[in-house]
């Protein structure tokens, strides 16, 4: 039998899954994992998971990647017991790392995206304690396009609807997993209807991008205090970045994106510059320099959950791996600077990206009062 390269390796996985050796809730290979383990491309890769995830037998997580779905349902003639609709339980990545990078899950019809206001974040844009603590897929199971198809009918497609589709598969299985062919396919309808809503795929990712930045509006109450304002900027920017870890990505800055929702942030930073004496070039690159910065470190957010799902190491574990290392390269090499940092149990510096952003957002900031004179 000379099945394609793909059916083979779906047919490995679903023995392991059918033979119990993967269980419902496990974490099956990520795309880069097969193309690694199989040498196969990526395209292959993603076919794999997306057949298995079609007869419903895996199905993705925010945040962890595809896992195994429950078994089926026992017909009620064949059992004398109720069937149970119960749905795996959910395993958040570990919460062990000082690297927390967990996407928030994507908004639905039934759960929208909960505004920047209280509940969401306080008026300078940080995000709650309650915020910051949710885990993926703490909404419910049946998210628009990434946990069961909602077969809608031509007849009830809207732009808004195949945007959250689209935004659902990204957010739960990175951009590669996009296509215009995928987003039919959960909506029950031809390709070909989609078009008539979105254009083609590069306008649908225009259409995501302004759709995931506008899901976090500014407060209606805005700071006075022009740092203030940059500060709220910056983290409704972080906020986002940090639910839809493929934005960053889809952003650019030498090319910027001209979108509704997009452009109040640049305006907020002008606004907050205005009156300083600067001139306005010198305004532009203040606002650049801030989306700049910002997207320059969620950039690091999507490389971070591979990672860990690649290897099953948080980002304290690796580095727990590469003491050793990193501690005979300090004794030997030419590295005073280092060597200055070490206390006597060795190198200790728990890496956090959202204490980067906030380190970092501050040293722009101490930067632009210079130029602006306060």
């Amino acid at each position: 039998m000379n099945d394609a390269p793909y059916q083979r390796i779906a047919a490995e996985l679903r023995s392991l899954i059918r033979t119990g050796k993967l269980k419902p809730g496990d974490r099956v290979p990520s795309t880069r994992a097969l193309v690694r383990d199989h040498g196969v491309a990526m395209a292959t890769a993603t076919k794999v998971l997306a057949l298995l995830q079609q007869e419903r037998l895996i199905h993705p997580r925010p945040g962890i990647g595809n896992v195994v779905g429950p078994p089926p349902r026992r017909s009620p003639a064949t059992s004398n017991h109720p069937t149970s609709t119960r749905t795996p339980p959910h395993r958040p990545p570990s919460n062990t790392s000082s690297l927390r990078t967990t996407p928030h899950p994507p908004p639905t019809a039934d759960a929208p995206a909960r505004p920047a206001t209280p509940g969401r974040a306080d008026t300078l844009g940080r995000p709650t304690a309650a915020d910051r603590g949710s885990a993926p897929g703490s909404s419910r199971d049946d998210r628009l396009g990434v946990a069961g198809r909602v077969e809608v009918g031509e007849e009830l497609l809207s732009r808004e609807l195949v945007v959250r589709v689209a935004i659902g598969i990204a957010d739960a299985e990175g951009m590669p997993a996009l296509s215009m062919r995928r987003i039919a396919t959960e909506l029950g309808v031809s390709t070909m209807a989609l078009y008539r809503y979105v254009g083609g795929k590069d306008a649908l990712i225009l259409q995501m991008v302004d759709t995931a930045i506008g899901d976090f509006p500014f407060p209606t109450r805005r700071p006075s205090n022009w740092r203030d304002a940059i500060e709220q900027t910056a983290r409704l920017q972080w906020a986002a970045y940090r639910q839809h870890l493929w934005l960053p990505s889809a952003l650019t800055v030498g090319r910027p994106q001209v979108l509704p929702k997009l452009l109040p942030h640049t305006d907020a930073v002008l606004r907050a510059v205005a009156g300083f004496g600067l001139d306005a070039s010198t305004a532009m690159y203040a606002a650049i320099t801030v989306f700049g910065y910002v997207r320059g470190v969620a950039l690091n957010l999507e490389p971070e959950v591979q990672a860990e799902q690649d290897t099953g190491l948080t980002a304290d574990e690796w580095a727990a791996h590469q003491a050793s290392l990193l501690g005979g390269l300090v004794q030997t090499e030419d590295l005073p600077g280092f060597r200055a940092l070490a206390i006597p149990d060795g190198f200790d510096f728990d890496f956090d990206l959202d204490q980067l952003f906030e380190f970092g957002l501050a040293l722009v900031l101490d930067g632009l009062a210079v130029r602006l004179g306060v």
